[in-house]
């Protein structure tokens, strides 16, 4: 017969053998310590840092289309969502605004300029 017995927190697995119901007979036990290893805490994976000052971030083009206008030149400060310029596609005016607050650092495009989806537009910091 296999018994499992916790002593002060550790858990035995041991054999028991019955030699006979009605005698008062010791019972033989081998006992190993059965220790359960802990489970491993997954790590979740840190989040990527915020861009900062000396890291630009490229603000590409959503769409492909027309540059319509641009709302700011380099060295302007802007707040997170600010317009930044507006494209035309398919007779649709679409604002690309500021992912970010930050300084514009360079602005990629001109008015009139024809843009695919994905181009660098400006660069904000």
């Amino acid at each position: 017969m296999r018994l499992r017995i916790t002593v002060e927190g550790v858990a035995y697995d041991v054999d028991v053998q019955v030699l006979d119901a009605s005698a008062a007979a010791p019972v033989a036990v081998a006992a190993a310590p059965v220790v359960a290893a802990p489970a491993p805490t997954p790590t979740p994976a840190a989040p990527p840092p915020p861009p900062t000052a000396a890291e630009p971030t490229n603000v590409k083009s959503p769409i492909a289309g027309n540059v319509m206008s641009i709302a700011v030149k380099p060295g302007d400060t802007v707040a997170a969502n600010d317009t930044l310029l507006v494209l035309e596609a398919m007779k649709m005016e679409s604002n690309v605004v500021a992912p970010a607050a930050g300084t514009v650092q360079e602005v990629c495009v001109s008015v009139g300029d024809a843009v695919t989806t994905g181009q660098i537009l400006m660069r904000t910091g």
